[in-house]
C-alpha cells in the first residue's frame, strides 16, 4: 500500500450530506438526540479507513463567523437557512469522534474548509503525495490534477466515485479543470448565493467556453454575442468577475502541511467506546471496536504505528461493548431442562407463578414453516429454563403438550417480545396461547413510536445491557446455519438471556406507559389486537395459482407488445428497464425538453412523477410508464404470490406489522397487501386471485367510506364539513361547489377531481408547490386555491393551527383514543425539518384515530365471531378495509354484525360513519 496517500475530509459538507440523507427517517436515540448526521459521518469515515487504508488523513471544518468572501461580497451564502439544530448538537460529538480516532482537525479563521483543503492538497502534492479530497461538493473539481482527486463517498449503496482530471472534464464538459471556476463564474451558484450572469446555465457556459476559452475571453468578445445574451454579458460583466473570485478556492491559506501530524495513528478505543455508548451506536461499535481482543490485531493492522506489538497471551479479553452489562459480567443461572422428570418439575414450578416470560427458538423467521428448536421460561431476573425440542416432530409435539396447561392458562400472564410470533409457532404444536400477555415490543412501540423496537435495542437503552447478537450463534449471509445446528449450551445461554431480559423489561415499560398515560390504550387495544392478528395470520387466505399463471402470460404479452411500440416510436432498441438509457433516448435522441435538474451522477431523472408530467404530450413516455407498470405487476405480485403459498396449508399467510408505523396504522409483509394496486385495471385484476376457502364460503369486504375526511370533520368541528357529511352529500362535489363558487349540481368532473386532490392534499399539509404539481396548474393558482379553501373551511384552518401550537407547547400530539406521537423537531430552527414535524402534527391525530378505529372494530368483530361460534373468519386488513371468508349460511348475520361493529367502534361521534360492503367469489368482486 502506498505510504503517501493523504485523505482530506470536508467535515461540514459530509455532516450536512449525512443529515439530509436521514431527513425522512431520522435516527433518534432514547435521549432524543437525532444521530443521523453523526451516524452517516462515522460510516463514511470508517468505510474510508477500512477500505482505502490511508497513510495520512485530516478533517477540515469551516470556522465560526464569516470568511474573506463575506468581506468581498456581504451577500455570500446569505440565502442559506440557519444551521439545523440537530447539526449544532451533532458537531461536538463528531469532533470528539475524530479526535478519538487520532485524526487532526484543521481549521483556519477567515477561510472555508475547501480553501484549507485546497492549500494542503497543493502543498502535499509537491511532496509526492497522492491526495484525495473527500467531499460531495462539486466545486472541488477545480483542484483536481494528476495527483489530486475528488473522492465522493458512497450514497444509497452506489459505491464511491473517485474523480480525476478525465472525469472532471467529462462531468463539466470542459477542456481544462481550471474552467470549473469559469463555469461557476458564469452560471453562479444558488447554494452559495453567487450571482453569475442571468440567463446563463451550465450548457450555455460550457458552449461559450469552448468558443472563447475563459470567462475573461467571453467578456472580451461580448460584441460577438447576440440578443439578450449579449446584453446580459455586457451588463453583468463585473458581477461575473466577482462570481469567479468567490468561486475560486484559495490555495494560499496560511497553513503548512505537516506529514508527521497527519500520519494515521491507532485510535483511542476506550474513548470511542464511551462516545458510542452515549450515542447508543451498538452496531457501529461492534463494527469498529470489535467485541473482544480478537479484533485488536485487525485494528492494529488497520491503524499502523511504528511499533506493532502482539498482545500477551495472558492478557484478558478487552470488551468494547456499548452497555456496561452483558452476559459475561452479570451473574445468571440458565438451566437446561431435559427428560420427562425435569420437564414435569418445571411445569409444576411454573404453575405456581402469576407471570412467566416465554420465548421460542426456531429454525426460521416464518412461524408457520419454522420448526421448534426449544422453549425458554423465566420467572425471576437472571434465571431461566431452556427446554430443547428435537427435530422429530412427533417428539416435539409431545414435549410441547407438557406445557399446554401453562401456556393456555389465562390466570398466568405471559411476557414476551413480539409474542405473536411465538403464538403462531406454538399453534402448530396444538398449543393455543391465551391473550393475557405483556408484549415488550408493543409496550416500547407505544412509548417511543418513532424509534426501533428490537429487544437488543430496548435492553440497551432501558437496562444498560448489551445482548448476545444472534449472528454469534448462526452467522449471517451464505455462511448462516440453522439454530438446530448450534450447540445446546450456546442456545441455552442465548435463549435464557432473551427470556430473562424480557422479564426484566416489563416493570420499567409498564411504569413508562402509565407515566405517559397510554397504559389503557396498551391494555385495551394493542394487546387484544395482537391475538386477533395472530388468528388472522394463522387462517391465511386462499390464492388461485392457476389464475395467476394465466394472468402472468397475459401481462407478458402486454409487455412484449408495449416494448415493440416503444422501439418503433424511439427508432432504436434500448433497455427500457434502464433509467439511464431511457433518459438518453427521450432527452438526447428524441430531443424531448427536459426541465429539471439532473441527478447527482449527471443523469436524467426518469422517475414516475417527472415522466407523468410529460406523458400527455408524448406517447412514447406514456408507453414507457405502461411498460413499467406491467413489468412491476408481473414480477412483484403475479409471479411472486404463488411462491408465497404455504405448502402445508395451500394458503398465503401475510405477516402484520403492529409496531412499525408511528401513526398506529398496520402494515403487512410477505406479501405486502397494502401495496397491491387498486387504482388501475391491470393492478385490480390481481385481487381476483384471492378466493374463499371452498364453494361453501364467499368473500365479504367491508370498507370505511372516506374515514379520514370524516374524522377531520369530527376533530376540527368545521361546520361545512360536518353538515356536508350529515346531509349525505358527495363531499368532493360539495367542496368543489364551495371553492369554485358554483351550484352543487353544476360542478364539472374536472372541478370535482381537483377538489378531491385539494381535500386530501391540503388537509395533510401540502403547500402550493406540491398542489400545483398534482393539479398541473401554476403555483400562483394553487396558492389562491389554498387561500380560498381555508377561507371556506375556517374550522379546519383553526384545527391545523391549534394542533401545531399544542405540539409546540406539549411536545406531542395524540389521537382521540390517546395515542401519542412525540415531535422533537417541532421547534427546529431548520425550516424543512420544522415543516415536516408540523405536517406530522396535523396528520397523526387523523391517521392515528382512523388506525385506532379499525383496530377497535377488529377486536370487537373477532370477539363476536368467537362468541357466536360462527365458521366465518376475518382474513385480511388493508388500509380501511376488512375482508372475511364467510360461511354462506352465516352471510347476512356476519355482514350486519361487521357493519355495526365498524360503525360503532368510536361511539358518540357527531359525523356519520359509513361502511361500504360487497360480496364476491374473489376479492375484486367483493371490493
Amino acid at each position: 500500500m502506498d505510504d503517501k496517500r493523504l485523505f482530506l475530509l470536508d467535515g461540514h459538507a459530509l455532516i450536512y450530506r449525512a443529515h439530509f440523507a436521514f431527513i425522512n427517517r431520522p435516527l433518534i436515540n432514547s435521549k432524543g438526540i437525532n444521530t443521523g448526521s453523526i451516524t452517516g459521518f462515522v460510516r463514511t469515515l470508517w468505510d474510508l479507513l477500512n477500505n482505502q487504508k490511508p497513510s495520512h488523513i485530516a478533517v477540515a471544518f469551516d470556522p465560526k463567523g464569516g470568511t474573506f468572501r463575506n468581506e468581498i461580497y456581504p451577500e455570500y451564502k446569505a440565502n442559506r437557512d440557519a444551521q439545523p439544530e440537530d447539526i449544532t448538537i451533532a458537531l461536538p460529538y463528531v469532533k470528539s469522534i475524530i479526535e478519538a480516532f487520532k485524526i487532526p482537525i484543521i481549521m483556519v479563521d477567515n477561510y472555508e474548509a475547501d480553501d484549507v483543503i485546497g492549500t494542503i492538497a497543493k502543498q502535499s502534492e509537491k511532496e509526492g503525495y497522492t491526495v484525495y479530497m473527500v467531499t460531495p461538493d462539486k466545486d472541488y473539481g477545480q483542484l483536481v490534477s494528476d495527483k489530486v482527486f475528488m473522492y465522493k463517498p458512497s450514497r444509497s449503496g452506489n459505491g464511491i466515485d473517485i474523480l480525476g482530471v478525465k472525469e472532471i472534464l467529462e462531468t463539466w464538459d470542459i477542456e481544462r479543470v481550471d474552467q470549473v471556476i469559469d463555469v461557476l463564474g458564469l452560471q453562479g451558484d444558488s447554494v452559495d448565493n453567487i450571482p453569475g450572469i442571468p440567463g446563463i446555465g451550465p450548457k450555455t457556459a460550457t458552449k461559450l467556453l469552448k468558443e472563447f476559452d475563459s470567462l475573461e475571453g467571453i467578456l472580451a468578445n461580448a460584441d460577438k454575442l447576440s440578443g439578450k445574451q449579449k446584453e446580459n454579458v455586457i451588463t453583468y460583466a463585473d458581477q461575473a468577475r466577482l462570481s469567479k473570485v468567490l468561486a475560486t478556492i484559495n490555495t494560499e491559506v496560511p497553513i503548512t502541511f505537516d506529514a508527521l501530524k497527519y500520519q494515521l495513528d491507532p485510535p483511542d478505543k476506550k474513548v470511542l467506546a464511551e462516545i458510542f455508548k452515549e450515542l447508543e451506536f451498538r452496531t457501529l461499535a461492534t463494527q469498529i471496536l470489535g467485541d473482544n481482543s480478537s479484533q485488536i490485531g485487525v485494528q492494529q493492522e488497520l491503524f499502523p504505528s511504528e511499533v506493532t506489538q502482539k498482545p500477551s497471551p495472558a492478557t484478558p479479553p478487552i470488551q468494547y461493548s456499548i452497555a456496561k452489562k452483558n452476559i459475561e459480567n452479570v451473574d445468571h443461572t440458565y438451566h437446561v431442562v431435559k427428560g420427562v422428570a425435569e420437564i414435569l418439575d418445571l411445569v409444576e414450578k411454573l404453575s405456581r407463578e402469576k407471570e412467566i416470560s416465554f420465548d421460542t427458538e426456531t429454525t426460521g423467521l416464518d412461524p408457520l414453516l419454522a420448526q421448534l428448536v426449544g422453549m425458554v421460561f423465566s420467572v425471576k431476573p437472571h434465571e431461566a429454563y431452556y427446554v430443547p425440542v428435537p427435530a422429530n416432530q412427533d417428539e416435539a409435539r409431545t414435549i410441547a403438550q407438557y406445557f399446554k396447561s401453562i401456556l393456555e392458562n389465562n390466570s398466568i400472564q405471559l411476557i414476551g417480545q413480539n409474542i405473536k410470533y411465538d403464538a403462531l409457532v406454538m399453534r402448530k404444536y396444538n398449543v393455543v396461547l391465551h391473550d393475557h400477555i405483556f408484549d415488550t415490543m408493543l409496550a416500547h412501540y407505544l412509548c417511543e413510536p418513532d424509534l426501533r423496537h428490537k429487544l437488543d435495542y430496548i435492553s440497551e437503552t432501558m437496562l444498560d445491557y448489551h445482548m448476545v447478537p444472534i449472528e454469534e450463534l448462526i452467522g449471517k449471509g451464505v455462511k448462516q446455519i440453522s439454530m438446530r445446528d448450534v450447540s445446546e449450551q450456546k442456545v441455552k445461554e442465548y435463549a435464557g438471556e432473551d427470556a430473562d431480559i424480557t422479564l426484566q423489561l416489563k416493570s420499567p415499560l409498564k411504569e413508562k406507559l402509565k407515566d405517559i398515560e397510554m397504559w389503557k390504550l396498551y391494555e385495551g387495544l394493542e394487546i387484544p389486537l395482537s391475538g386477533v392478528l395472530a388468528r388472522m395470520e394463522y387462517e391465511g387466505v386462499r390464492i388461485n395459482p392457476e389464475f395467476l399463471k394465466n394472468y402472468s402470460h397475459e401481462l407478458q404479452k402486454l409487455i412484449d407488445d408495449t416494448e415493440k411500440l416503444i422501439y418503433e416510436e424511439a427508432g432504436l432498441r434500448f433497455n427500457i428497464s434502464s433509467p439511464k438509457q431511457v433518459g438518453e433516448v427521450l432527452f438526447d435522441h428524441l430531443k424531448i425538453p427536459y426541465r429539471w435538474k439532473k441527478t447527482a451522477t449527471k443523469q436524467y431523472s426518469t422517475d414516475v412523477e417527472k415522466l407523468t408530467e410529460l406523458s400527455e404530450d408524448h406517447k412514447i413516455i406514456n408507453d414507457i410508464l405502461e411498460y413499467r407498470k406491467y413489468t412491476k405487476l408481473k414480477s412483484t405480485y403475479v409471479d411472486a404470490l404463488p411462491t408465497m403459498i404455504n405448502p402445508n396449508t395451500g394458503r398465503v399467510h401475510t405477516s402484520y406489522n403492529q409496531a412499525r408505523a408511528a401513526t398506529g396504522r398496520l402494515s403487512s409483509e410477505n406479501p405486502n397487501l397494502q401495496n397491491i394496486p387498486i387504482k388501475n385495471e391491470a393492478g385490480r385484476e390481481i385481487r381476483k386471485a384471492f378466493e374463499p376457502r371452498d364453494r361453501d364460503h364467499i368473500l365479504l369486504a367491508a370498507d370505511y367510506s372516506q374515514i379520514e375526511l370524516r374524522l377531520i370533520a369530527e376533530i376540527s368541528k368545521d361546520e361545512f364539513m360536518l353538515e356536508s357529511f350529515k346531509a349525505g352529500n358527495d363531499f368532493h362535489r360539495a367542496t368543489a361547489a364551495k371553492v369554485y363558487g358554483v351550484p352543487y349540481d353544476d360542478v364539472t368532473p374536472t372541478q370535482r377531481r381537483n377538489a378531491k386532490t385539494v381535500n386530501f392534499s391540503i388537509t395533510y399539509g401540502a403547500g402550493s408547490t406540491n398542489l400545483s404539481r398534482q393539479l398541473g396548474i401554476p403555483r400562483s393558482e394553487a396558492k389562491d386555491l389554498i387561500d380560498n379553501y381555508f377561507v371556506q373551511f375556517s374550522g379546519l384552518k383553526k384545527y391545523m393551527d391549534d394542533t401545531v401550537e399544542f405540539a409546540r407547547k406539549n411536545g406531542y400530539v395524540e389521537t382521540m383514543m390517546g395515542r401519542k406521537r412525540f415531535l422533537r423537531d417541532i421547534d427546529s430552527r431548520n425550516s424543512l425539518i420544522r415543516s415536516n414535524a408540523e405536517r406530522m402534527a396535523i396528520n397523526t391525530p387523523i391517521q392515528g384515530t382512523a388506525a385506532d378505529m379499525i383496530k377497535i372494530a377488529m377486536i370487537d368483530i373477532d370477539r363476536e365471531l368467537t362468541k357466536q361460534q360462527w365458521q366465518s373468519k376475518m382474513i385480511l386488513q388493508v388500509h380501511d378495509e376488512l375482508v372475511f371468508d364467510v360461511y354462506k349460511p352465516e352471510l347476512d348475520q356476519v355482514k350486519n354484525m361487521v357493519v355495526d361493529k365498524m360503525k360503532k367502534a368510536l361511539p358518540n361521534l357527531e359525523v356519520p360513519i359509513v361502511v361500504d360492503t360487497g360480496i364476491g367469489e374473489n376479492w375484486l368482486e367483493a371490493h
